[in-house]
């Protein structure tokens, strides 16, 4: 392949390679610089006919500051950058500006109720601190590790929700060693598997089954990656949101990511942009709920199973084989879903096994035809297991208030520990707080709620994101209670829905069932481990 390779002076070159990873091939990443700069250089890009590193040598290296070390500086065009947005982020509206700048974000010591709030938006990266594989047995200052909300504990329940919540945490950490025992009495280490392996697949085992007990306000770490936009618009939502947790986590995101990329969010707190929309999110969800508590406030939820399919297209499967069949004909769309109805069986079946290809491992994925059909699950089940299947981002997510009211279901190996009894009165407890909560602080109620406590939420997604779900969330490493979630989706895509073809594509969703379900993750990472560097 030819491309004409950019000429750059001696001096030129010296100003450019602290910022730019090549400065002759066509393809270059950008160093050293704010990330408000790395945006509006990209901003200009699009109305410009320059390169980019002609650009920026003639519109931003001109504010330079050559006083301190050369390979690195944080100030080089900060003021032009800032200046460009100024006009076309508020003057011209191009909210695609925002996108051009990202920002890596800790957010620490947040409930597992705020953390559902951090992870809503689509288009960000998150990692979060597992209640799974971290014992909260230990303190942090002394204290275990739950939040304290001030207007909480300012009450006169004050007193009650920090006994009841120790209490909580009191079972959690007399159980872990016990439950941990047991888990090595049914499962005595292999003479293949090290000391190591054995000892963290064990840990694993007992955190999975007594994370249960843990209330939601149990404390959590979260890692955030987003964009300018997508920062603005988490900020907006927090803004607006009845945890008041959440909105003060809002003010101290805003400052700390003003500190890097302020140009990109300069609406949030401007009455007249972000406050009015802050002020429509919290209007209408106000009024909506108001009015569906008259509507419907007084009916009582049918029993239900944990997993039901409640709506799909029974023509899916036709129309992801015409899907499958669009790009490489020359027909309308209307013409090629008639024609593939009209296919006898052998041909849909190599259709899309020729489509789905022989996946050697579940990240090898079929394209977006499968995108053309969905499917609508209605969940009753823990907080534990919502927690995990939030995360999945590429699909319609709604969930409702977390209360004890559906109940809770005691894991097996509690049982056969011998502490059923202990758990059955931790439970008790946190329902019985949250009923003493929730008249004054109806928000910050389910905080006491442990994480064991069934809660109902939808998930709509197509066959492409529900093959992603399916498959990574039953993988034998996973929580027994998601796994089941996963399980029983994938198999009602098949037999309820009737589309056999998509769950047979499906080929690494695992049916089985394992008791040490970390046992397998842990061996193939110790192998990595010990592969050479």
């Amino acid at each position: 392949m030819l491309y004409a390779p950019e000429k750059f002076t001696e001096s030129e070159a010296g100003r450019l390679r602290p910022y730019f990873t090549n400065l002759d091939g066509p393809v270059f990443a950008l160093t050293n610089l704010p990330e408000v700069v790395k945006g509006a250089l990209f901003a200009r890009y699009s109305r410009s006919d320059k390169s980019l590193r002609r650009l920026f040598l003639d519109e931003f290296v001109g504010d330079l500051d050559l006083t301190g070390d050369l390979t690195v500086d944080a100030t080089v065009g900060l003021k032009r950058a800032e200046d460009l947005y100024e006009r076309v982020f508020l003057e011209y509206g191009d909210d695609s500006v925002a996108q051009l700048g990202g920002v890596h974000l800790a957010c620490e010591q947040a409930s597992n109720l705020l953390t559902k709030v951090l992870e809503w938006g689509r288009l960000m990266a998150y990692l979060e601190q597992s209640t799974r594989y971290i014992p909260y047995d230990s303190r942090l200052q002394g204290r275990y590790r739950y939040l304290r909300p001030s207007h909480v504990c300012a009450s006169p329940m004050g007193t009650r929700y920090i006994a009841d919540l120790d209490s909580l945490f009191d079972t959690y950490s007399a159980a872990l060693p016990a439950m941990m025992e047991w888990a090595r009495e049914q499962h005595p280490k292999q003479p293949t598997d090290s000391d190591f392996v054995y000892k963290q697949t064990i840990k694993a085992k007992a955190c999975d089954t007594l994370r249960g007990l843990l209330p939601a306000a149990t404390l959590s770490n979260v890692g955030i990656y987003g964009t300018g936009q997508a920062f603005e618009a988490l900020l907006l939502r927090m803004r607006a949101h009845p945890l008041p947790e959440a909105r003060m986590y809002a003010q101290l995101m805003l400052d700390e990511l003003r500190k890097v990329i302020p140009s990109f969010l300069v609406r949030v707190d401007r009455p007249e942009r972000g406050g009015a929309w802050s002020s429509y999110l919290a209007a209408t969800r106000d009024d909506t709920q108001a009015l569906v508590q008259r509507l419907f406030g007084d009916e009582r939820p049918e029993p239900t199973n944990e997993v039901s399919l409640v709506d799909w297209d029974p023509d899916g499967e036709d129309k992801v084989l015409a899907a499958i069949c669009y790009p490489h004909t020359r027909l309308p769309d209307a013409q090629l879903l008639e024609r593939v109805r009209g296919l006898p069986a052998d041909d849909r079946v190599a259709l899309v096994r020729a489509y789905v290809g022989e996946r050697t491992n579940r990240r090898h994925k079929p394209g977006r035809a499968f995108e053309r059909t969905s499917y609508r699950f209605d969940v009753l089940g823990d907080y534990g297991a919502f927690r995990d299947l939030q995360r999945h981002r590429m699909l319609t997510i709604e969930w409702q208030q977390l209360t004890p009211h559906h109940g809770y279901e005691m894991p097996a190996p509690v049982r056969d520990a011998g502490i059923a009894r202990r758990y059955e009165e931790a439970m008790e407890r946190s329902a019985e707080l949250y009923a003493a909560l929730v008249g004054p602080f109806p928000e910050q109620a389910a905080y006491a709620v442990s994480l064991g406590y069934r809660m109902r939420y939808v998930m709509h997604m197509n066959a492409r994101e529900a093959m992603h779900l399916c498959e990574l969330r039953s993988s034998p490493q996973g929580h027994p209670t998601y796994r089941r979630v996963a399980q029983e989706m994938h198999r009602q895509i098949a037999e309820r829905a009737g589309h056999r073809a998509i769950a047979e594509a499906m080929r690494f969703v695992d049916h089985g069932t394992y008791d040490l379900e970390r046992l397998d993750a842990e061996r193939a990472a110790e192998l990595r481990r010990a592969l050479p560097t």
